[in-house]
């Protein structure tokens, strides 16, 4: 009998290291389900997003990655609260600060644009905030708990100027006397195309803190799959690196997503986020895309808790601005 077991003990070494080889290939290629929500249709504006799906960055760091879009009419907070969707895109860290207060655990891990692309823009014959005093000045109704404040009491402008914005350039297309809001790649290029001469003026050139496009998921997910966040965060930044370097294969899949999408709207947005160094200035430009640094998020709370949009003692900036997932990773331009 102990002959026969001695004789059968090199085979079952064998078998079990086959076996064990066998798993090593598997969870080699096995992919971790990850979701990722913007807040918006697709656009050149997630294009690094799209880029490290396209060009297979997110699956060499294990993850199979699905870029959810975002619009009108969709809450995304709801949909990541109801576990739809692990990690969504935050307009920026200020909006994140505030849904922090509100009670609910959203954590923000990187912020991909140093500075947040809002915009006033108005006819040629304006070419200050300065001069907006007197105009009809359309925003959306989100402002008021967001940029219009800082604005407003920096230049010298009024709640009785204000009007809704609908997301519709022809009112100001029609009206000289208008002024409206915008993001700096994407209205501007529409009133461009109607033929209307502008001037756009972006708060964050005059001092405005807030980063924006953020990643931010929920505490429990940050806690329970850190290593599959950390892993979409290092994808997200070498896929925003990427995009900027060659944006075709990530256009490729945002026009796929969104028909509406085109070529030169594409190309006047990266070519914006080039020229203002969107992603790849400020702070980046020396410590890496995506990082946030514990002075700009103080900024941007002491202004909200100064324009009394927040109280502070809600919001703890290290557990809710977690820099770990960036600071070390250094993806620099």
């Amino acid at each position: 009998m102990n002959t026969v077991l001695s004789s059968l003990r090199p085979i079952r070494r064998v078998f079990a290291a086959s076996l064990l080889a066998l798993g090593a290939v598997g969870s080699a290629h096995a992919q971790e389900q990850f979701t990722y929500m913007t807040n918006w249709y697709a656009q050149a504006e997630h294009g690094g997003f799209y880029q490290a799906v396209a060009t297979g960055i997110y699956k060499k760091l294990g993850l199979d990655v699905t870029i959810k879009m975002g619009g009108p009419q969709v809450n995304i907070m709801q949909i990541m609260a109801a576990g739809q969707t692990e990690c969504v895109m935050g307009s920026s860290d200020l909006q994140m600060m505030q849904i922090r207060e509100s009670g609910v655990p959203v954590v923000t891990v990187a912020a991909i644009f140093q500075k947040d692309p809002q915009v006033l823009i108005a006819h040629e014959d304006v070419k200050s905030f300065e001069q907006m005093k007197g105009k009809t000045i359309l925003i959306a109704q989100s402002a008021n708990r967001g940029y219009w404040p800082w604005v407003k009491a920096k230049f010298g402008l009024t709640d009785e100027q204000t009007r809704p914005y609908t997301f519709n350039i022809q009112p100001f297309v029609a009206d000289k006397n208008l002024v409206q809001q915008g993001y700096l790649t994407s209205e501007p290029y529409a009133i461009q195309k109607a033929g209307v001469k502008a001037n756009t003026l972006m708060f964050s050139d005059y001092g405005y803190p807030a980063y924006a496009t953020t990643i931010s998921c929920m505490d429990k997910t940050v806690k329970e799959r850190a290593k599959a966040v950390a892993a979409f965060v290092r994808g997200s930044v070498e896929g925003w690196k990427s995009y900027l370097a060659d944006p075709a294969p990530g256009n490729a899949l945002i026009k796929k997503d969104n028909p509406n999408m085109t070529d030169d709207q594409l190309a006047y947005s990266v070519a914006k986020l080039k020229e203002t160094g969107m992603v790849l200035g400020g702070d980046a430009a020396k410590l890496g895309v995506g990082v946030m640094t514990d002075a700009r998020l103080k900024a941007s709370l002491d202004f909200l808790v100064g324009a009394k949009l927040l109280d502070s003692s809600k919001v703890d900036l290290a557990a809710a601005f977690p820099t770990t997932f960036v600071k070390d990773l250094k993806v620099l331009p």
